[in-house]
């Protein structure tokens, strides 16, 4: 199936269901450019490397070219998504499965982002979309689970990694500059750390724009009657571009809130402890996109900036701000995989 943007506002105008998707998934990128990009650039403007208003648009625009250039590079982590879950073969069932895992996303995404804490939309998608599939098929026969031990690699893995990758680098930072000047070494880390930050950006766009798109693109495929193993994965362009502006002015709307609360709240950080945390977040965001391993960007930068900020103390860490963080990270799963369960399986008795 050619996956063209005439096909698809083709595919819009005579499918009620692939408009409701649409909505519902640009309406989660929408929340992820509120979170996910101000939080990749947050400890880049508290430490004063970076106004708010550059740094927003430079993060935007490293955002979007992480998104493309990284999609053409490798889009693994967009497959991964992409064949996460099994569906039935009636399309019309599927669609609806679809359209009760997004809502409770919506949900979840709103709620988290209204209370100001670092929610992911990476794993409320995956969560949402497994619990929906469940309640479809029956049983765990819906999972993928070649796939969704990713998930688990980099929920666990990748996380602990970032943590030490971050206190490592710190380290090393400290021991080769412990005799420099401090002024001068300051304005050195204000331009790597800016670097880092853009970097940081540069995968976020890599990382979460691929798993929108493989939603956008399961849509697509079941509105067209046909089912994800059947057909060769392919992103278009006109799909990234279309991805990121959705994420763009999510940013522009709704980011400052998260920037207060990791730029400021999480761990005080200076200039050269926010090149390491941008540095190591970066470096596992990075090798998990090559690898095809869905991962939070959010859940990435926390780690990285925490296992800075206990490099010098682990008194340095608010460990109150910390601890409510991973309290709302292991919420994720069963509050949006239950959603997706309770809404499809509410929806298919109503209908059927």
């Amino acid at each position: 199936m050619e996956i063209t943007i005439m096909s698809f506002f083709n595919s819009l105008i005579h499918s009620y269901s692939l408009l409701i998707i649409t909505t519902l998934i640009s309406i989660v990128m929408f929340m992820n450019g509120c979170s996910d990009v101000p939080n990749a650039i947050a400890t880049c403007i508290s430490t004063r490397s970076l106004s708010p208003k550059l740094g927003m648009i430079l993060a935007l625009i490293s955002n979007t070219l992480g998104l493309i250039v990284m999609t053409f590079l490798s889009s693994n982590v967009a497959k991964s998504v992409f064949h996460l879950v099994h569906f039935s073969t009636d399309s019309t069932i599927s669609l609806i499965t679809l359209c009760c895992a997004l809502i409770g996303i919506c949900i979840w995404c709103f709620l988290s982002w209204k209370f100001g804490i670092p929610s992911s939309q990476s794993h409320a998608l995956i969560a949402g979309i497994s619990g929906a599939a469940i309640a479809l098929m029956g049983d765990f026969s819906a999972i993928n689970f070649q796939e969704w031990k990713k998930v688990l690699y980099g929920l666990i893995v990748v996380n602990i990694l970032a943590f030490v990758i971050g206190y490592l680098i710190t380290k090393i930072i400290e021991f080769f500059c412990k005799n420099l000047d401090r002024r001068r070494t300051n304005h050195f880390f204000k331009y790597t750390q800016v670097f880092g930050a853009l970097t940081t950006c540069f995968m976020n766009g890599a990382q979460d724009g691929q798993k929108f798109m493989s939603f956008l693109l399961l849509g697509l495929v079941l509105s067209n009657g046909m089912l994800p193993d059947a057909i060769p994965f392919t992103i278009p362009i006109w799909l990234m571009i279309y991805t990121s502006i959705i994420i763009c002015v999510g940013a522009m709307i709704g980011g400052m809130k998260i920037i207060k609360t990791i730029g400021t709240k999480v761990a005080r950080v200076e200039r050269y402890q926010g090149t390491a945390a941008d540095i190591a977040s970066s470096i596992c965001l990075f090798g998990s996109s090559l690898l095809g391993i869905p991962v939070s960007s959010t859940h990435t930068k926390n780690c990285a900036v925490m296992g800075v900020g206990a490099s010098r103390r682990l008194s340095n860490v608010n460990w109150n701000i910390a601890k409510n963080i991973i309290i709302t990270w292991f919420m994720t799963f069963p509050f949006c995989g239950l959603l997706g369960y309770i809404l499809t399986k509410v929806v298919i008795t109503f209908l059927y």
